[in-house]
């Protein structure tokens, strides 16, 4: 690649582990140029304006949450690259409003009443963030003010944002996704059982629900303490993977039941199966091994595949050391993960579901906040790193030298996240109206998880039917009164 001329250098420390594994640690600093990122960029269209007329530069925003991703480091960690861009280009700065997971909502609230509500705060889909209740609430704003999605900065994002729109208003600001679930499993274990490896199927195209099943059904032993999936998330990986959803909405913003799609009772008859001949770890209510931890029996041989997002190992916290606990030896390269598999007699395309892990990923500007311009200008900087070339190299060596990532992981992952943009399937069931977000946890996860366990999908779907209905009718009602 041709070297773009440098103006001006910034120089990053970045703290790596030197040798996968090691202990000991060395400064490594890298000398980037800012000019070649925004060079690169530039020449595909994408860029920030110029401070001059950059609404939002000089200004204070106010970031709500229960942590602090901008302003906070450890010494493994490469400086969080968007709010330095906020910093030193637009001369910005980030006051942090902390509060709790458990009094969020609450003192939000309070907030607002009193006359000065924050600017800023993590968006997505899960219980603490944004849609489509905030918006039914009036406790977010749209965002189309401040954030162009026919921009090409934020255009790849456009048809991730219509999911989150009503009236044809946007409510998020969708910076960066991440595959919502994949299948790890340890390499040593495949292989020890004789199977053939997950990744080598699926790059055959032969990664199907059957393959799966037969692994599961000769894998699992009761007896022996051995069963082949558990997890938080392997419910509801027959449903996804089919690139359906229980609750859908259409392009007009309202949402429809769609609990008797071909494709999910082929997905939810494979659950039965699968929990019916004891496949199952953690059924019932969430009594998952060892209290829950991330990969438990994988490492040892007692669970073949814990279903989970890649977040959930790469995380800032993870070492080699902690994740060797449950997932395998990473030094010996034992972890590796698929896209989930796809249904056979399906359209022939793998599916999995667009997340928002990252706290960064997704934000949502406050109704009457007194700064959305610098909001906005926060996130255009962040959305902009995260599509940098440079940084995105950075990124993936440090996955190389803090845990061990082979090549082979790093193509499987942009794999997965290949997949994840390509159909950008959301799950609503975080923030819905009380009545209707327990209809769809019981319809996805009730066979497993409550009293109806060992029912059929045709049983689970005709129990829940009616009020799944009236609950949806009670939502579009809301958004009808939202839009007049």
């Amino acid at each position: 690649m041709k070297r773009f001329i440098s103006l001006a250098f910034v120089l990053l420390m970045i703290v790596a582990l030197v040798g996968c594994g090691s202990n000991k640690r060395k400064p490594i600093q890298l000398t980037l140029s800012s000019e070649d990122s925004e060079a690169i960029l530039n020449a595909a269209g994408v860029r920030l304006p110029d401070k001059s007329v950059a609404a939002g530069a000089d200004s204070v925003v106010t970031w709500f949450g229960w942590g602090d991703p901008f302003q906070n480091y450890s010494e493994g960690e490469l400086v969080n690259t968007g709010y330095w861009t906020f910093q030193n280009k637009y001369g910005g700065s980030i006051s942090y409003h902390e509060t709790t997971y458990q009094t969020f909502a609450d003192e939000l609230a309070q907030l607002m009443v009193g006359g000065t509500p924050p600017d800023i705060m993590t968006g997505g889909t899960n219980s603490t963030a944004s849609f489509p209740m905030r918006a039914i609430k009036g406790t977010i704003q749209p965002v189309d003010p401040w954030i162009d999605y026919d921009d090409p900065l934020w255009s790849p994002m456009k048809g991730l944002a219509e999911k989150f729109s009503i009236g044809g208003k946007h409510y998020q600001i969708c910076i960066k996704t991440t595959p919502a679930n994949v299948v790890p499993y340890n390499r040593r274990v495949i292989e020890e059982y004789g199977y053939d490896d997950p990744a080598d199927l699926y790059w055959n195209d032969e990664w199907t629900w059957q393959k799966f099943y037969e692994m599961c059904m000769d894998f699992s032993d009761p007896d022996e303490d051995r069963y082949a999936l558990d997890g938080y998330a392997y419910e509801g990986m027959f449903i996804e993977s089919t690139g359906q959803q229980v609750l859908m909405n259409d392009e007009n913003g309202r949402y429809y039941s769609n609990i008797d799609s071909p494709e999910i009772e082929r997905g939810q008859d494979m659950l039965y199966q699968l929990l019916k001949n004891n496949c199952i770890y953690s059924k019932g209510t969430y009594n998952l091994r060892d209290n829950g931890a991330w990969g438990a029996g994988v490492k040892d041989g007692l669970c073949l595949f814990y279903v989970i997002g890649e977040a959930f190992w790469t995380d800032r916290a993870c070492t080699v050391e902690s994740l060797g606990k449950t997932w395998g030896d990473l030094t010996q390269h034992e972890l590796m993960f698929v896209p989930l598999p796809r249904d056979e007699n399906g359209d022939g395309v793998y599916y999995c579901a667009s997340s928002f892990d990252n706290i960064r990923g997704a934000m949502v500007i406050i109704t009457d906040a007194p700064n959305p311009e610098g909001a906005a200008l926060l996130a255009s900087c962040i959305r902009f790193k995260d599509i940098d070339p440079i940084v995105r190299q950075i990124d993936e060596k440090q996955l190389k030298e803090r845990l061990c990532y082979t090549d082979e992981m790093l193509e499987m992952s942009k794999e997965c996240q290949r997949i994840a943009d390509s159909n950008f399937l959301i799950d609503y069931t975080g923030n819905l109206p009380d009545g209707l977000g327990e209809a769809c946890y019981r319809l996805c996860q009730s066979m497993v998880r409550s009293g109806m366990e060992g029912s059929s999908w045709a049983q689970l779907k005709e129990a829940n039917r009616e009020s799944f209905d009236y609950y949806i009718e009670e939502l579009n009602t809301m958004i009808d009164d939202l839009e007049a």
